[in-house]
């Protein structure tokens, strides 16, 4: 679909973070009746009408970009679109990811309305800024029904070329070796489940279960069922000489599991998360994470409840060279 010169630039020192984040302002937000089909994690808000939900989603949406800010977190913030209608915009990680070498990626979503949130535009409004070589379209797969949803399927350990991904109908093997053959990653595949009801059903999206980040991670091993795929997880991990901070199936369900490690443009490292993902905390797991670099979290309520996503689904992190 988009196509651009291949350059094959060698970088010497890949980074795990970024001080520089893509989010996409809400303006039509609600909640997906296609993708709540196996995001466990969205419930209705019947008591809130639709301006309401936006209001809401708006607000908490502008309150976080506040507080990145404040951080000295560079956050470039792109107004959605009124039409076509694509009420998950608020998540792009899951459709692109931006990489050091000066690569895009672009990925295949499982629902036919989230395939509207790839934007040539956006794309032609970072090349303003950023030195972009090449384009790498995965989003063909979607006409043979394979999917693999960017940065949400993914969790990428950059320095060390790792992919951890939990396998579903969203993260598909096929799709995820073609990734690790184009960038070069060695893919580490297991199946999480998460309890729905009396049954143990997989986990959409990699990056509601675990974090990595520069020192350590945060991982809910519980949440895989075979001991092997889960020995393989921790042992990957501990071989990268990260710190594993275990989370519970409960704190998970409060997106403990989604957050990200991002810098200050004066490269002071921070977790973010949400005000839920912070609150179900213990005080031994905030004291283990402020080890390596304080916390920033902000309430995302309404995104929580109706999109199913929270802070780390929020932010595309944009690892392009600078012009």
């Amino acid at each position: 679909m988009f196509n651009f010169a291949i350059d094959k630039s060698v970088v010497e020192d890949i980074k795990q973070n970024t001080d520089t984040i893509l989010m996409i302002r809400p303006v039509k937000f609600r909640m997906n009746e296609q993708t709540a089909v196996n995001n466990y994690y969205q419930t209705e808000a019947d008591e809130l009408n639709s301006n309401q939900i936006q209001q809401k989603a708006q607000q908490e949406f502008d309150n976080f970009v506040k507080k990145l800010r404040a951080h000295k977190v560079n956050v470039l913030v792109i107004e959605d679109q009124l039409e076509p209608s694509t009420p998950d915009s608020i998540f792009p990680n899951n459709w692109v990811s931006f990489h050091q070498e000066g690569s895009i990626g672009l990925y295949p979503m499982f629902a036919e309305n989230r395939r509207l949130e790839r934007r040539i535009d956006i794309l032609e409004r970072l090349k303003e800024d950023f030195e972009v070589n090449e384009i790498i379209d995965f989003s063909e797969a979607e006409f043979e029904g394979r999917f693999l949803e960017g940065t949400g399927s993914m969790i990428l350990d950059r320095p060390n070329k790792l992919v951890y991904a939990a396998l579903s109908i969203r993260t598909q093997e096929s799709v995820l070796n073609e990734f690790c053959e184009k960038f070069d990653y060695e893919p580490v595949k297991f199946i999480a489940y998460q309890t729905v009801g009396e049954e143990r059903l997989p986990i959409y999206h990699t990056n509601v279960m675990m974090c990595v980040a520069d020192q350590y991670a945060i991982i809910c091993a519980d949440s895989i069922n075979d001991p092997e795929e889960r020995k393989c997880v921790i042992d990957k991990l501990e071989g990268t000489d990260k710190e594993i901070i275990l989370i519970t199936e409960e704190q998970n369900e409060q997106f403990a599991g989604n957050m990200l490690q991002v810098l200050s443009c004066e490269g002071e490292p921070y977790l973010v998360m949400s005000g839920s993902a912070y609150r179900s905390l213990t005080d031994e797991q905030i004291k283990t994470i402020e080890k390596y670099n304080p916390i920033i979290n902000s309430p995302l309520d309404t995104i929580e409840t109706l999109g199913g996503g929270s802070a780390r689904c929020m932010m595309a992190e944009v690892f392009l060279p600078k012009k």
